[in-house]
């Protein structure tokens, strides 16, 4: 057997090609109209007046008692098209949340919104950067609050973005 010879890594461009100016720019205008983050969530549900949406979350029973958003409707995934025709305006947009990055279960919640006519967004970072962000949410104990994460959350203000 040949001893393995390490390889050059890869450059961007060789690894897919770069996309031009125009196409990039209508895929990321594109993803701001599908996504939301939890920084923006939050300060639409402080904002006088509501929050102009229904942010739901689409996790189990079981995680919706570990923890959750305070003002959150509880509508498991599975559950969705059964019972959001009863529970949710079809006038009023959706935001969509799971556990976090890692969890394509707002992905799917928001798909299956989206399928019975709803306008949706999916909250990027789910209740993991909720939480790490140090925003309140409620367990089955009660209200609780962490101190921000500094990997996750700016420390002193916003981050500027």
């Amino acid at each position: 057997m040949a001893p393995m010879t390490p390889t050059a890594p890869a450059t961007l461009s060789e690894t897919a090609p770069l996309t031009a100016p125009a196409e990039a720019a209508a895929h990321f205008r594109a993803s701001l109209r599908f996504h939301t983050d939890v920084a923006d969530v939050a300060a639409a549900l402080a904002a006088p007046g509501g929050p102009g949406f229904v942010l739901l979350d689409s996790r189990s029973t079981h995680s919706w008692d570990q923890g959750h958003i305070p003002g959150a409707v509880h509508l498991p995934t599975a559950l969705i098209p059964e019972r959001a025709p009863g529970l949710l305006d079809r006038s009023v947009p959706v935001v969509t949340y799971c556990w976090g990055p890692g969890c394509n279960g707002a992905t799917r919640a928001a798909l299956a919104l989206a399928e019975l006519g709803y306008q949706v967004r999916e909250m990027l970072g789910g209740f993991e950067y909720w939480v790490r962000e140090g925003f309140a949410h409620r367990t089955w104990q009660g209200p609780e609050r962490r101190d921000p994460d500094p990997l996750a959350a700016p420390v002193a203000g916003t981050c500027g973005c």
